[in-house]
């Protein structure tokens, strides 16, 4: 009760402190004029995030929100030279003498040079060294299409691996580990609803289709108040809104997948939809090779995004967009003696998928206060089963059957509503807050067994339980510009979490700062405190669907961090190139791992807490960026220098150890070129010390057939160092309907043999044993065909 008085009382001091805020800043704003609106692609009505609105006589700005809104406030009476600009686009020009409030919508139409001019990564229209938030970039998407992939699946999550301080884990996955974080550490917003497992097959595939993308932001540190619920990154995904002018399509056709998207208007300049669609066929494509005696076994996934978007009136949008998303495995296998009139048919599936689906309405509420409130929905759900069925119907004898059928099943499903508030006083605050409440439903574990003989029922096995955890936050940031050289983004963020009888509270103060040593070259520091009130319990870091969120509860405590950082940023060469070097330093604790010898399968029953085991970790290390903006030769160097441990006092003896994907190095370099007769060529190229791995050390025989291993220090051995290159042409091909692009693609160029994971082989006839390593993937090649129309 006292926890549940204390979380009302920080809440309301936190609203006060934002009366306070609001009262200052709008007596700042007084003799002022507001010029506000949005900023959109002309040909398609598409809001525009994070383009730049500034005046070009004052040098005072913004940028537009998720929504593409903006708000500026001016001296009144002053001649101005408002300016939108965003990258790829032409810059657009209002010149007008500012005498009242005004209201402007900014069309900008795509640079016909924007192959040639667009800014790789960090596309944030202000100049990195004028924004007080690091250790955040923004990357276009049309960029994340031209990097090489995989059998020529275009992949978001793989390109900002190519990022310095994200790692991917393993040969191929699709996993964010970002600065020494676990991949549930990471909040993955789809249209502000949450995505629990963003893979397909095992981790190879991101669930993200890019045709569907309109805007993709990682922050790694420094996190806003206006996010919570995790500790190590939040990666912020938009879908696009649908063109409201004209009907237009694209698609691709590639070695395992094809995806097909389309949009257009409902109503002219009132409604508009996007439908995207994505599907493998290695399925399909094997089933006419496979016999009907040897059974039938297969894989596929598949993903719909879909979106609506209504002009309610000039001031307000409603906003509803979905996503569905499902990996299948699958086999059957029949038996048919007709001799004994007996048949029988096995059949197994592993499944696994998310749901989400978000509601939103933003609306204008003044010309510097803009509203907007979301309602999602989440589910990720993991299902694996097997059925038994047989028949026996001999002659002159009572006919028999058998039915067995055993699924195991896990999920978690969130219900959340959230309201935020943006308020722009003045060009010296940007004011944010809002609130948030989430209901958890998880069910970690849950066991169905059925046997039938004859149609008696044998035995009949259910258990598993299911628990409920209400979260509910409320925030509050500014942006504030304290003097030409000072500008800090001041907030806390303040989190309750109800489950059980038990009320866990949080309160989360961040700050970032710039100061600018010059114009081009700045200095910035951040300090962020995170909790997290669910974990996974994961055997693998390569994606399983095998992965159960559990929540905190009376026995197993939040997860918490304190993470700081302090690095310097500079344009340089006539804003051709950006440089930035950052160091970090992270604390976490409340992790979790299972103890030894307990994995998913012993979760089945209500006791889950009394297999895991709870720690501390640590994470520190220095990242360097380099990137060229313009050009016909345009890409990054990325460079991390990092150390990664983990603790606790039920495994490894209690001593520290290095986590599973504690990597030294960390080395990548991504470059895109323009060729005559619309040729582009890119590549990618990837170094990192080896993963650490556990191994045996020596084996004993127990006995005359048991032998048993004795393994080293937890992660105590490392694998050899993993790299690799991959390159990817393309020709655009202008046709009378729209548009063709010919992709051709080398995974792995040089077919470097890097490690998957590490095996014991005994010896022969006396001979010693020795460990052996497997590789995944040698070099593969690829082909896509793209369309637009």
């Amino acid at each position: 009760m006292n926890k549940a008085c204390a979380f009302f009382c920080s809440a309301r001091l936190l609203l006060l402190c934002l009366l306070w805020l609001c009262s200052v800043a709008t007596s700042a704003a007084q003799q002022r004029h507001t010029i506000s609106g949005y900023v959109r692609d002309a040909s398609t009505d598409e809001n525009l995030i994070g383009a730049a609105v500034y005046d070009v006589r004052s040098g005072l700005g913004t940028s537009t929100n998720n929504y593409g809104f903006y708000s500026l406030s001016l001296p009144a009476q002053d001649s101005v030279s408002l300016t939108a600009s965003y990258v790829g686009y032409d810059r657009k020009t209002l010149p007008l003498l500012l005498t009242k409030d005004l209201s402007y919508t900014f069309a900008l139409t795509e640079s016909s040079s924007s192959l040639t001019t667009v800014e790789v990564v960090g596309s944030r229209q202000e100049e990195i060294e004028e924004t007080t938030r690091m250790s955040t970039i923004s990357v276009p998407i049309e960029q994340l299409k031209a990097v090489p992939a995989l059998l020529g699946e275009v992949d978001v999550v793989k390109a900002l691996q190519l990022l310095p301080g994200v790692q991917s884990g393993s040969e191929g996955a699709s996993g964010l580990y970002v600065r020494g974080g676990g991949p549930d550490q990471n909040l993955i917003l789809l249209d502000g609803a949450p995505v629990y497992n963003a893979t397909h097959l095992f981790g190879f595939f991101s669930v993200f289709n890019a045709d569907a993308l309109n805007h993709v932001e990682l922050v790694k540190g420094g996190f806003p108040a206006r996010y919570g619920g995790r500790l190590s990154s939040v990666l912020d995904i938009s879908m696009k809104e649908g063109n409201m002018n004209e009907f237009q399509g694209e698609g691709s056709i590639g070695l395992i997948a094809s995806k097909l998207t389309l949009e257009g208007p409902i109503k002219k300049d009132v409604a508009s939809f996007i439908v995207s669609g994505r599907r493998t066929y290695i399925d399909l494509l094997a089933r006419p090779f496979m016999k009907k005696e040897e059974g039938v076994v297969g894989y596929f996934f598949h993903d719909l995004n879909a979106k609506l978007n209504y002009h309610v009136t000039p001031n307000d949008r409603l906003y509803l967009s979905f996503y569905t998303g499902m990996d299948k495995f699958y086999s059957r296998f029949e038996n048919d003696e007709p001799e004994n009139n007996y048949h029988s048919e096995d059949r197994a599936g592993l499944d696994w998928g998310n749901n989400t689906l978000s509601l939103r309405w933003n609306r204008i509420l003044t010309n510097r206060l803009f509203l907007n409130t979301t309602a999602t929905y989440s589910r990720y759900q993991f299902d694996v089963g097997v059925e038994s069925e047989s028949e026996r119907n001999p002659p002159g004898e009572p006919a028999s059957s058998s039915k067995y059928a055993l699924l195991y099943l896990s999920n978690i499903r969130d219900y959340s509503i959230k309201t935020d508030f943006d308020y722009l006083p003045n060009p010296n605050h940007y004011v944010r807050f809002g609130a948030q409440a989430i209901t958890h439903q998880f069910r970690p574990g849950a066991l169905q067994m059925k046997d039938v003989d004859d149609g008696e029922v044998r035995n009949e096995l259910e258990e598993g339980s299911s628990t409920v955890g209400n979260e509910a936050s409320v925030y509050v940031e500014d942006d504030v510009r304290l003097t030409d050289k000072l500008k800090v983004n001041v907030g806390a963020r303040f989190t309750g979490f109800f489950v059980e009888g038990e009320v866990y509270t949080s309160l989360e103060p961040r700050v970032s700062a710039r100061y600018l040593l010059s114009d081009k070259l700045a200095l910035k520091a951040s300090y962020a405190s995170t909790s997290q009130f669910i974990h996974l319990l994961t055997n693998s870091g390569i994606g399983l669907p095998t992965d159960l969120w559990v929540p905190a509860t009376k026995q197993i405590k939040p997860q918490r961090a304190s993470q700081v950082a302090i690095g310097a940023a500079q344009t340089i060469l006539d804003g051709k190139y950006e440089v930035s070097v950052e160091g970090y330093y992270k604390t976490m604790n409340g992790i979790i791992e299972y103890k030894e010898g307990s994995d998913f399968t012993s979760t089945v029953s209500n006791n889950w807490e009394t297999k895991v085991t709870a720690g501390e970790g640590w994470a520190y290390g220095a990242e360097f960026f380099l990137q060229r903006k313009v050009g016909r030769t345009s890409g990054w160097i990325g460079y991390t220098l990092a150390w990664s441990n983990r603790q606790f006092a039920e495994l490894n003896s209690g001593r520290k150890f290095p986590y599973r994907y504690d990597r030294r190095h960390d080395v990548s370099m991504v470059i895109f070129h323009q060729l005559p007769r619309n040729w582009n060529v890119s590549g990618t190229w990837v170094y990192g010390t080896g993963n650490s791995v556990t191994l045996s050390e020596s084996r004993y025989l127990v006995g005359e057939y048991e032998v048993v291993d004795n393994y080293g220090a937890r992660n105590g051995y490392r694998m050899r160092a993993y790299h690799r290159l991959d390159v990817a042409f393309s020709k655009t091909k202008e046709k009378d309907w729209g548009q063709v692009v010919n992709t051709f693609g080398l995974y792995n160029a040089y077919s470097r043999q890097n490690p998957f994971f590490m095996y014991f082989e005994g010896g022969k006839d006396g001979e010693k044993g020795a460990f052996k390593q497997v590789a995944l993937f040698p070099i593969i090649p690829s082909f896509t065909k793209s369309f637009k129309f």
